[in-house]
């Protein structure tokens, strides 16, 4: 009996054992049949070679990060035209993010040379022919980083592809010294960043069919730089054909002289000249610079990134201290956006309407007392932070979009929509938020629900319902335009185009606490009307009100006219 008891006891004990590996053994092979799809589902075949993503689950989007559009511009590419990625056979891991472009960040240099990627996000199903939009992030073509916005958001609300760049930054993406200009036009023109964006879209159209976009509806977007770079574009003809469709986010028409821009990257390079003993003195080292000497171009070749990244740092959105998007006549027609020969796309044009309050706290005027927490306490200096935020902001708004909208009116043979963001503004709605106002950025929560930068700052607000159905409503609206150019669409608040006879009239984008209040408003003002008003404003001393017209709004994006009027000094190097 004990003998037969035993026996079942091993049988039994064999026949758990047999359960618990074959179970094992079975989830082995589902864990590994999970990953293999998983990869499958992420595999993609480019041009170039094959490359593998990965699956955000908690987003429910496929992604692939860090993905080369073009090779290293390094070595003796350092101030070339992008070149094709040398080609690759095994898999390359996009699980990653790329190199973002050389930059000072918190006082440190950070990021490399090698940077021109891009980042691609898509709903997680397998539709096909999706709407693509090309993303160029913000930071004054000097800083910045692909993951300024995530594109999970987009890419399922508005189900799209969405993808975003890397590029070169500072004097790597912007350098028109005559002695670096080669027997290539477009490389002759300075403008290095702008043929990066327009490598990316060529990596576009030719792979994104791979991805499940529709190559042949592209949208080219951007913020605040990226946003001017996109005005760029519009004039350019190296980009026709390149896209169909343009957003502007808090851009507007910036561009620069390439003779005076060439004094002022000489003038800030030439410390280096005479650190390294090539000539005595600055000014001899300037002249030198702005000459087609061949040595000049050796010795910039022979600078390291680093020491590079480093000169004209801080232009707090003033070209004349990093002078970029240069009209050299190839790239960028000399008359600029006085030109006939648009390339004609559907283009929206957004603005908040307190756009120069981050500004304003960054300059040297108010820094002092907003760091030390004064500022908004301080009634003297608050009305006089107030004064400059208001004028600032108002002239930043007409740049944006209703001064563009004007100057490409009678040229442009496609619809523009022009829309104003007002939320943030009403303390009654936000809180202390308002002390900021609807600021430069104020959209990025709208469509980036996980964004840590804005919605971090005021976590509060966002979440609010008014805040939450406006994003909603504005998503809902970028999706029908990505679709087919018209933002239009059931539901929602009609859109209508603008038109130079209601050249003031715009979509204005505003939620109180619990829904969104959105309606097309006439908000039209000129320039003229903001100077007047800055004259007759008697909240401020006169002095504060002549130092801050002199020093805090000088020769900023929009200071052109205001620098006229008031007769303020040139920034520009001499």
């Amino acid at each position: 009996m004990s003998g037969c008891t035993q026996n079942k006891t091993q049988t039994s004990e064999v026949s758990e054992s047999t359960v618990e590996q074959s179970t094992e053994t079975s989830d082995s092979i589902a864990e590994e049949t999970a990953e293999e799809t998983a990869e499958d589902a992420t595999l993609r075949e480019t041009k170039f070679g094959p490359v593998q993503g990965y699956i955000d689950e908690e987003n429910q989007t496929l992604e692939w990060m860090g993905v080369p559009y073009a090779k290293a511009p390094v070595g003796e590419l350092r101030w070339k035209a992008p070149q094709d990625p040398d080609t690759w056979a095994e898999p390359f891991d996009a699980s990653t993010g790329g190199n973002l472009g050389m930059q000072v960040s918190n006082g440190e240099v950070t990021g490399s040379e090698d940077c021109l990627n891009l980042d691609i996000y898509r709903p997680n199903t397998e539709e096909t022919g999706l709407p693509v939009v090309v993303y160029i992030h913000g930071g004054n073509n000097q800083s910045g980083t692909s993951l300024e916005v995530s594109g999970e958001t987009l890419a399922n609300d508005a189900n799209c592809i969405f993808i975003s760049l890397n590029y070169r930054l500072g004097v790597f993406g912007f350098n028109c010294l005559p002695a670096l200009k080669s027997d290539d036009t477009s490389e002759a023109s300075g403008n290095y960043t702008l043929l990066d964006i327009a490598k990316s879209l060529d990596w576009v159209r030719e792979n994104i069919g791979e991805f499940g976009g529709d190559a042949e509806n592209v949208t080219v977007s951007g913020f605040s730089a990226g946003g001017r770079d996109v005005m760029a574009l519009l004039i350019s003809p190296l980009f026709e054909g390149k896209f169909d469709k343009a957003i502007s986010f808090s851009g507007g028409m910036t561009l620069a002289d390439t003779d005076a821009s060439v004094k002022t990257i000489a003038k800030a390079l030439a410390p280096l000249a005479v650190e390294d003993g090539m000539k005595a003195t600055e000014e001899e080292a300037k002249a030198w610079l702005e000459s087609e000497d061949t040595e000049v171009a050796d010795y910039l070749y022979s600078l390291s990134a680093e020491r590079l990244t480093k000169v004209m740092t801080n232009a707090g959105i003033r070209m004349s201290v990093f002078p970029h998007l240069y009209t050299d006549g190839t790239v960028i027609p000399k008359e600029g956006f006085e030109i006939t020969a648009y390339n004609s796309v559907p283009l929206l044009m957004l603005t908040g309407t307190s756009e120069f309050s981050f500004f304003a706290l960054g300059d040297s005027y108010f820094a002092e007392a907003y760091g030390d927490g004064s500022l908004f306490t301080d009634e003297t200096k608050f009305a006089e932070y107030t004064f400059a935020k208001k004028y600032g902001s108002l002239l930043y708004e007409l740049v944006n979009a209703q001064d563009s909208a004007q100057i490409m009116g009678d040229n442009y043979k496609a619809a523009i929509y022009t829309c104003a963001v007002p939320w943030g503004d009403d303390a009654e709605v936000v809180g202390d938020m308002a002390n900021l106002g609807a600021f430069h950025g104020i959209f990025v929560p709208f469509i980036d629900t996980n964004n840590k930068t804005y919605q971090a700052m005021f976590p509060d607000q966002y979440a609010s319902e008014g805040a939450q159905d406006l994003g909603k409503q504005f998503r809902a609206c970028l999706a029908n335009f990505l679709r087919s150019g018209d933002p239009n669409g059931e539901g929602l608040t009609e859109w209508e185009a603008w038109s130079k006879e209601e050249a003031g009239k715009t979509l204005v984008l505003d939620a109180d606490k619990e829904k969104a209040k959105i309606e097309m408003q006439d908000r039209t003002i000129s320039y003229d009307d903001v100077i007047s008003q800055m004259e007759q404003n008697n909240t401020i001393s006169e002095e504060a009100k002549t130092t801050i017209i002199q020093q805090v709004l000088n020769g900023r994006w929009f200071s052109g006219k205001l620098d006229e009027h008031f007769d303020n000094v040139s920034l520009w190097a001499e």
